[in-house]
């Protein structure tokens, strides 16, 4: 060991971390501080950065509950970011007892030092990010003039999807499907755009854009249904198969977050279990101009969603970024 003299400071062992204050962010703060508009425009941003090696993001592993549920661990950063890691918890059997089957929570790092700098509620981050990277695929993949769309499912991501659609197109209407009609209509009577639609194969079919997003084990449309030109987008997470029918991804134009959509759950889509990677194009690719978006009129474009961490990246930073610049939030001794 070389000895290292006249080197300032105190010894390691001398050193105590003390009390720090640490920003914490409640569901109602993120809820306040993250702009809409500005995370579909940060969404695109973090895809270029994706694309362009800019982001560590390694793959999220899993503890599993047997017969209860599952939790996520979802690190990610980008230089000029606060290092994020989201742990996100997927419990059916919570909705009987009045909790939401997706609750998460955010920590965010110093890149700096390490040190923590925020703990902030992830649950509403998690639904809006992921709604928001499926209208993102349609802000980038659709026809200018599209006008109508449905969004098949009437819970959390239905609600964001139903809020989110009218920023990137003048739709004349929303169809809201549901396995029950009742929550369809309950969702659908949020937005003077929407209309419950008990028909779901005639919703379709009219549809610019279709937006799935019920978190169903089993396809819940028929490829058939599907018009040209139109753009359909995938959230649902339901593994070993899901809500997506996989002819549409087999044989139409696929567009991905990340060529990690193609490995085996939980980091992958179960939908494109057996397919070639070489078939996705990545949201990334085309935002840099690297590949083309769409190309044509009359072809079916489809994105399918496995969620990433550099979406609640850039979500959980923009939500810190504006409460540290407002003032807001709480502080807890850390």
């Amino acid at each position: 060991m070389t000895v290292r003299e006249n080197q300032p400071g105190r010894a390691a062992f001398e050193v105590r971390k003390g009390i720090r204050p640490v920003m914490t962010l409640s569901e109602a703060d993120v809820e306040k501080y993250l702009d809409p508009l500005e995370l579909l425009d940060g969404l695109e941003e973090g895809f270029r950065g994706l694309e362009l090696g800019e982001v560590q993001s390694p793959p999220r592993t899993e503890l599993s509950v047997t017969g209860k549920g599952f939790s996520l661990a979802m690190p990610a950063w980008r230089p000029g970011m606060q290092m994020t890691v989201k742990i996100v918890s997927v419990f059916d059997g919570n909705l009987t007892v009045d909790l939401p089957n997706h609750l998460a929570l955010i920590t965010l790092f110093d890149p700096i030092t390490g040190a923590t700098s925020c703990i902030m509620d992830g649950t509403y981050i998690t639904g809006v990010r992921t709604a928001a990277s499926a209208i993102l695929s349609a802000r980038m993949l659709s026809r200018a003039g599209s006008r109508v769309a449905t969004v098949i499912g009437a819970g959390v991501q239905g609600y964001q999807h139903l809020r989110l659609l009218p920023l990137i197109r003048e739709l004349e209407h929303i169809n809201v499907c549901s396995l029950r009609f009742e929550d369809a209509r309950k969702l659908a009577a949020l937005s003077p755009l929407a209309r419950a639609s008990a028909d779901l194969e005639t919703a379709v079919r009219e549809s610019d854009i279709v937006c799935l997003a019920a978190h169903s084990p089993t396809p819940v449309i028929e490829p058939e249904w599907v018009k040209p030109g139109a753009h359909v987008s995938s959230v649902g997470y339901y593994p070993p198969d899901g809500e997506l029918p996989r002819p549409l991804a087999r044989e139409h134009r696929l567009f991905v977050e990340t060529l990690d959509a193609y490995q085996p759950t939980p980091v992958g889509c179960g939908e494109l279990a057996g397919l070639d990677p070489s078939m996705g194009t990545t949201l990334g690719a085309v935002a840099l101009g690297r590949k083309p978006g769409r190309i044509s009129a009359t072809e079916i474009t489809v994105y399918k969603a496995m969620g990433v961490a550099m979406e609640d990246m850039v979500a959980a930073n923009i939500a810190y970024q504006r409460a540290r610049r407002e003032g807001g939030g709480g502080v807890m001794a850390w």
